[in-house]
């Protein structure tokens, strides 16, 4: 049975490619289900039936290496966090919120700092050394002056790849700039709001010419802490782990714990001050989000 990547769904129709050929096929009924243990997703590996030269039917789903809920998508290894140092003005509250994230989904992410020729090369540099410390990679970029885009290509080689961040800061733009031709639709910043209008509306892999995948997809519609624990939280801080086996209590969650080693690391200036804050401000959201969502 041939096998292939669903590289994009749309309308009921899941579009398998399967080297140089996309085949559009519908999922097999037991997928329909309501039991069913696992719906067809973009990016999923799979088996099909082919029932002519362009028509198929999806028969069998590979075991996923990761998914993303919203955006709907399967087997993500690499999340490209695009940040703009302007228009809107870059946040590190919502970065951080974002790294949880692909920390919680097991994908690793590099950070894009975009429009970085509008910010002073001290502001720029200032960020890029926080995230570097915590173990992220970090590239400024211009889509002005080219600054930066060799090294994004570089970085997306061979990964299937989704781009997230705020509306409005360049993520469509970026990428018709690293690959000319893809035509991705892009939307300007609303000068009223501060912030963008988004515009992608299905998810769909675009295939790169350095190897490997780019989501075309609305981005991360929902960053809800509710789906995950008060550990799985504290585990999502990257910079937290070198510390936390060395706490006096298992399953510390570094807030008030007596013997706690990230305590220490941050009161030694080791963990970054406005990492820590966000990462207390996040509890107390997820808290709310729970009490908010719980049933009675």
């Amino acid at each position: 049975m041939p096998e292939g990547r669903i590289v994009k769904a749309l309308s009921g129709f899941y579009y398998v490619a399967d080297g140089e050929r996309v085949i559009q096929c519908r999922a097999r009924g037991l997928f329909k289900k309501k039991d069913a243990k696992v719906t067809p997703l973009v990016g999923d590996w799979v088996r099909y039936d082919v029932i002519s030269d362009k028509e198929g039917y999806v028969m069998e789903v590979a075991d996923r290496q990761t998914e993303l809920i919203r955006p709907p998508i399967a087997n993500i290894d690499l999340a490209v966090l695009v940040f703009s140092m302007r228009e809107p003005t870059f946040s590190s509250g919502l970065l951080d919120k974002f790294l949880v994230h692909t920390e919680h989904a097991g994908i690793d992410a590099v950070i894009v700092l975009s429009k970085a020729d509008l910010a002073s090369p001290e502001e720029v540099e200032r960020i890029v050394g926080k995230y570097q410390k915590v173990g992220y990679q970090v590239i400024p970029t211009s889509t002005l002056t080219g600054e930066g885009l060799d090294q994004v290509r570089a970085a997306l080689a061979g990964h299937i790849s989704v781009f997230a961040g705020q509306s409005g800061v360049g993520k469509s733009s970026l990428i018709n700039h690293l690959f000319p031709g893809m035509s991705l639709q892009t939307g300007q910043v609303s000068h009223k709001l501060g912030r963008g209008r988004h515009t992608t509306r299905h998810v769909e892999l675009l295939p790169l010419d350095v190897g490997g995948y780019v989501a075309d997809t609305p981005g991360f519609s929902s960053l809800d802490l509710v789906d995950m624990s008060e550990l799985e939280l504290a585990q999502a801080f990257r910079d937290f782990q070198r510390y936390a086996d060395s706490c006096k209590f298992r399953g510390c969650l570094h807030l008030s714990e007596p013997g706690c080693a990230v305590l220490a690391a941050l009161d030694a200036g080791e963990i970054d001050a406005d990492r820590f804050r966000h990462y207390q401000q996040f509890s107390e959201e997820q808290k709310e989000q729970k009490r908010r969502n719980k049933s009675w």
